[in-house]
Parts: structure tokens; C-alpha cells; sequence
């Protein structure tokens, strides 16, 4: 097995709730190397959602340890882990985040506001055009269809080259077609070396995936 590009050991994630402490995700461990596309399964409030957000360095753990190319992630300051996640960490959310009152280029080039990028705007521009949007480079998101948004969401997240992408229902407003557009842009990026990590409780993202795994109460079932 190659250099494990994201390695979780242990997590567990507990709130304090009115009646106690409240389990989110219990003792979860889970390896991804290059090319490895992960789906995990369940019903919502299994705990899925604050497995992605541990591992992507937006929530730390209880206990255990994420690691992201053999970093831990939570070793790190604010700043540096601010700074990790901007290099090696794609995201990808089924409510998309773009930024409303800017255009579909001004939204692809975002994530250089954390780490500039010399060629950024000639990769925004490539990208944009791989994923079809190249007639809405200067619409808004109000003005592009949901499979749009998608897309554009999609190129935002690969303009670094992460060497991880961590995506959040990603087909969850999506009609069919859109949606199995958007998991053959992910599969693609897994066959050339990324890893991905995908939540979802749709049962046809996950025959894209190399692996998947069921996750129940906060644990893998």
C-alpha cells in the first residue's frame, strides 16, 4: 500500500447535551491511499457529516488522531492547519458554499485568497472549461442551474491539486443526471491518484467508490 494520504486512528467525537454527553462518532479508524474512493453509508445523524468535518481539519476530536500525508492535523496551530487544509484538502458540500455575489471564475479562483496560486487564474479558466462552464464564466450562481453550481463547486475544490477531496452528499440536490455526472468527475479524479472521501446515504454514489462502509450510531457497522 502506498503512503496512506489520510489516516484516522480512533476518532471519537462526544457534545455535551442538556441530558449528558452525546456520542457523535465512536473509536472510527480509516485509511485512504492514492486512488482510494471511499464512500461511507447512513442513515442521517449516524455521525457521517462529523467524520468528514474531523477529517478535514474544521472540527477537532474528542480522541484519536487524523492525519493528512502523515501530518496531524490537530499538532497544528489555527494558522498552520488553516494553511494545510488549503493545500492538500478539497471540499465538496451538497449545499455547494459558492460565494453569491461573485462569478463563476471570481468563485473557482476563491481558495487563493488562502494560498495564492501563480498560474491561478489559467487553471481556474482550465478547469472551469473541463467541467462545461466555460459560457457562464461570468454569471453568478444565482444565474447557473444546480448541476452548475455543482461543477462549479467541483473546480473550486480541485484548483490546488489536493491530494484529498472530502465531499459532503454531493448529489444530494442533484437530479440523476447531474448527479452521476458529478460522481464521474470524482471517480476520475481517484483513478488519476487522489483520494477521496465521500458521505452519503445514496446507494448509487457508492458504486463509484473502491470501498465503502456503513457507519451506524457513530460507529462503522
Amino acid at each position: 500500500m502506498s503512503h496512506p494520504i489520510l489516516q484516522i486512528q480512533n476518532l471519537t467525537k462526544t457534545y455535551a447535551g442538556p441530558r449528558g454527553t452525546v456520542g457523535a462518532v465512536e473509536d472510527i479508524s480509516l485509511t485512504l491511499a492514492k486512488g482510494d474512493f471511499v464512500a461511507v453509508q447512513g442513515p442521517s445523524g449516524c455521525g457521517k457529516s462529523t467524520l468528514l468535518l474531523a477529517a478535514g481539519g474544521l472540527l477537532a476530536p474528542t480522541a484519536g488522531t487524523i492525519a493528512i500525508d502523515g501530518q496531524d492535523l490537530y499538532a497544528l496551530s489555527p494558522d498552520q492547519r488553516a494553511k494545510c487544509r488549503a493545500a492538500k484538502i478539497g471540499f465538496v458540500f451538497q449545499q455547494f458554499h459558492l460565494i453569491p455575489y461573485l462569478d463563476v471564475l471570481d468563485n473557482v479562483l476563491a481558495p487563493t485568497v488562502a494560498l495564492p496560486l501563480p498560474d491561478g487564474r489559467a487553471k481556474a479558466i482550465s478547469l472551469i472549461d473541463r467541467f462545461g462552464l466555460n459560457h457562464r464564466l461570468h454569471h453568478v450562481p444565482a444565474a447557473l442551474s444546480t448541476g452548475e453550481r455543482q461543477r462549479a463547486a467541483l473546480a473550486r475544490a480541485l484548483l490546488h491539486d489536493p491530494p484529498l477531496l472530502l465531499a459532503d452528499e454531493p448529489t444530494g440536490n442533484l437530479d440523476e443526471a447531474n448527479g452521476e455526472a458529478v460522481l464521474a468527475h470524482l471517480a476520475d479524479f481517484a483513478r488519476h491518484g487522489g483520494a477521496i472521501l465521500l458521505v452519503t446515504h445514496d446507494p448509487k454514489a457508492a458504486k463509484h467508490a473502491t470501498r465503502t462502509a456503513h457507519m451506524k450510531d457513530g460507529k462503522f457497522a
